[in-house]
């Protein structure tokens, strides 16, 4: 938000700074003419309002964006953003046949009630039979793909493969969807499988109004026993800004009217829904505590009761890279039995494994079900995940400093330099500072510090940046706004990638202060609480 005024006082303070004529030093008049050439370059983009309004909603790469030059001067922010977005659009329509999204599931379902359900008696002589028996009696593979045909029209093509108990079959769809307005969407279905004949569909999204939608799904089924038509209609309305209710009616084979209501807010999810319908009715009351940590944690619990029986779940999941995550959930239920579900989820890809421990409620096994998740979670954590993402961590900030490593290098010599042309300022400043009481900047250092005893072993990456401040002082103080201080004159990244601070140590009316700011935190001094007191 600076005025041109500022800008232009900034720009003449900068010019006086590192005008060439004024270093005699042949090494100092080249580096000042670098540095020069640099300011004007800068003021130059600041001073034109079309491109300083690219440069303060995108950057560099908007100056660097083609087209411009055709653009019409004049143009307020909100349409120069308008404009970037088109070419943007365009820029991404020629490379549009070459994307997809790719979307994909395989399911393991294992059975383990050999574990807990033991045939002592009848099969003690059966040779092996000391050993459970462990077995895959089902599994499910899933996959699709979008392939985007123009701006609004997408095929999506997909498949499955299934078998339970070595019976198996699978199935392949062909969707067609067409972006009719921002309102609504409309999608055509075709499939057909070994164990079913040929499915046709339809479905229709349409905002009715900017609080509620509706999505219809009608489809024909052909089979041996004749065709199966089928209808769905889901009505949604938002309740309030983190509430969502829900209507649903399905007709066809398993008839049933659903209604739920959920609400997600920052902390929590909760959802209750009650289902009349064929074969099965039920009620289901869930909540989901979302802790406000860097790996994501979430813990959940539900209760489903219907005519099929009660069913109580329990469960957490976690972040364990950056694209992975990691949840387990014990189901207890009457009739079921007890159950450990397993889901991996990485990138667009889940990974399933349900694994029955026994079909009856059984303390110990309702115990095992939740203890050795966690006890094989945490030793995993500790022993293989936390190290790989440390060596990962490492060999991803090892190959950014190798690519800005000449980048890196051309910053610290200019802010090298920047510091030798600034001494003369910088000792009249302090000449004048002194003469008032003002504020003079002791020491002031900027980079990675290291306070943490368990981070002992890690190495401070700091430069001293006591001139390059001072230089910055004006009527004695001290203003820096919420930017990186990488950006400063006198000032470069000493350690990429990584979390950076600074540190000053300094003196105003007689008194020393010291502050810790954050690399991208406002700072203004001098400040009161920033005093050091007398007996520290």
């Amino acid at each position: 938000q600076a005025s041109q005024e500022e800008l232009k006082a900034a720009y003449r303070r900068l010019c006086m700074l590192y005008h060439p004529d004024k270093h005699r030093d042949p090494e100092l008049k080249t580096q000042a003419e670098r540095l020069f050439n640099l300011v004007h370059q800068a003021y130059e983009v600041l001073s034109d309002p079309q491109t300083r309004a690219i440069y303060d909603i995108y950057g560099r790469r908007g100056l660097e964006m083609e087209g411009w030059e055709v653009v019409e001067r004049k143009r307020t922010p909100a349409e120069i953003r308008e404009e970037f977005e088109r070419l943007q659009r365009e820029r991404e329509e020629r490379r549009l046949q070459q994307r997809t999204n790719p979307k994909g599931t395989i399911s393991v379902g294992i059975d383990a009630t050999d574990l807990f359900d033991r045939y002592d008696e009848e099969y003690e002589d059966v040779p092996g039979s000391s050993f459970p028996q462990i077995e895959i009696n089902k599994m499910h593979i899933s996959q699709s793909i979008e392939a985007p045909l123009t701006a609004t029209d997408t095929a999506i093509l997909s498949g499955n493969l299934s078998t339970q108990n070595g019976n198996g079959g699978g199935s392949i769809n062909l969707a067609l969807r067409r972006v009719t307005s921002a309102k609504g969407w409309g999608e055509l279905e075709f499939g057909a499988g070994d164990l079913q004949g040929p499915l046709f569909g339809l479905k229709i999204f349409r905002n009715l109004t900017p609080r509620c939608f509706i999505t219809t799904n009608c489809a024909l089924q052909f089979s041996s026993r004749g065709i199966r038509p089928g209808l769905t209609t889901v009505l949604a309305r938002n309740l309030d800004k983190n509430t969502m209710g829900y209507l649903q009616w399905r007709w066809g084979i398993q008839s049933a009217m659903n209604t739920s209501i959920v609400r997600d807010t920052k902390t929590s999810h909760f959802t209750v829904a009650l289902q009349l319908g064929i074969p099965h009715s039920f009620m289901m009351v869930s909540y989901q505590h979302k802790f406000q940590d860097e790996d994501q944690t979430r813990v959940k619990g539900s209760l489903k009761a219907g005519f099929f029986g009660t069913i109580v779940e329990y469960g957490a999941e976690r972040k364990i890279s950056r694209h992975s995550i990691l949840g387990a959930t014990v189901s207890v239920g009457v009739p079921q039995g007890v159950s450990l579900k397993i889901k991996l989820n990485r990138a667009s890809q889940t990974y399933f494994f349900p694994v029955h421990l026994t079909d009856q409620l059984l303390p110990s096994a309702v115990f095992y079900a939740t203890v050795g998740p966690l006890v094989i979670y945490f030793a995993m954590h500790r022993l293989i995940i936390k190290p790989y993402l440390r060596a990962q961590k490492e060999r991803e900030l090892e190959k950014q400093r190798e690519s800005t490593a000449s980048d890196i290098l051309q910053k610290k010599q200019e802010a090298e330099a920047a510091v030798r042309l600034m001494q003369e300022s910088v000792r009249r400043i302090i000449e004048a500072e002194e003469a008032r009481m003002g504020l003079i900047v002791v020491n002031a250092w900027y980079g990675k510090f290291v306070n943490d005893n368990s981070r002992k072993n890690e190495k401070v990456k700091v430069i001293d940046v006591t001139v390059p401040l001072q230089c910055l002082v004006k009527d004695s103080k001290l203003i820096l706004t919420e930017a990186s201080k990488a950006g400063l004159p006198g000032f470069y990244d000493p350690c990429v990638g990584e979390e950076k601070s600074l540190k000053v140590l300094y003196q105003f009316r007689g008194v020393l202060h010291q502050v810790m700011s954050a690399d991208t935190e406002a700072l203004r001094i001098p400040k009161q609480s920033h005093r050091i007191d007398a007996d520290g």
